[in-house]
């Protein structure tokens, strides 16, 4: 039974996503609302980390070819997750974004890669953020939250906090933070004449769903990382008999 709980898991997050209506206006940052200069530029800083991610991901897939499964479930978990939109502020909205499990299990450089593809196909496939946007999008989500939850986590970690505590706040952190630089990246494409004031004002607005959701995300994130862990320890068990 072991042995074919991954691709039950899997395929249970597949079935939800499919399962759980969808609010056609919900969205990331859509496309066309951040200026020209502004979609360029968010591209540029993000392909740096998208090289680097792919070149770990491809290391990691090579040395260990048995977390291929784990990989496709830690994306899954970031498609269903970012998939369920609570519109906020014009133009963008407030979701759960997922990354942090899979930054806790492989660290944050192949996380780059998989938000850009679950960015990619929410953009094609549902109409949730654009492709102009996609830098953007692919930068607060698939750079900065993992990050932010992979070095907390280890922080957390090396001072002695529990192993679930350190993953509840790792995911809930690496949720919050996004939404930080979606205002920063908001305020710098419409500043109204107050950059700070712009920046401000979208926390504000931001904050009133993001907190809930973000402390949602981390129970979830920390449950199923419990999940994950007890199998891997199946495993190693049945290996060693």
């Amino acid at each position: 039974m072991k042995k074919h709980s991954k691709w039950l898991m899997l395929a249970s997050l597949l079935y939800l996503v499919v399962l759980i209506p969808q609010d056609a206006h919900a969205m990331h940052i859509m496309e066309g609302y951040l200026p020209k200069f502004w979609a360029l530029f968010w591209w540029v800083v993000y392909l740096p980390f998208l090289i680097i991610g792919l070149r770990k991901l491809t290391e990691l897939t090579e040395k260990h070819p048995e977390q291929k499964l784990l990989l496709a479930l830690a994306g899954a978990f970031v498609f269903l997750l970012s998939s369920l939109k609570i519109p906020s502020v014009t133009g963008s909205c407030s979701h759960p974004t997922g990354v942090g499990l899979g930054a806790v299990l492989f660290g944050p450089w192949p996380m780059a890669v998989l938000g850009l593809v679950v960015l990619l196909f929410q953009a094609v496939l549902l109409a949730h953020g654009g492709l102009t946007s996609l830098g953007a999008n692919a930068f607060s989500m698939a750079v900065v939250g993992p990050f932010i939850a992979y070095y907390l986590f280890r922080a957390l970690k090396k001072s002695g906090v529990n192993n679930y505590v350190a993953v509840f706040a790792a995911a809930a952190i690496g949720n919050l933070s996004t939404y930080v630089i979606t205002s920063i990246q908001l305020a710098l494409a419409h500043p109204a004449g107050d950059f700070g004031g712009q920046v401000v004002t979208y926390l504000a607005v931001f904050a009133l769903t993001q907190i809930p959701i973000a402390i949602a995300e981390g129970i979830l994130t920390a449950l199923l990382y419990e999940k994950v862990y007890q199998y891997e320890e199946g495993i190693r068990l049945e290996t060693i008999h």
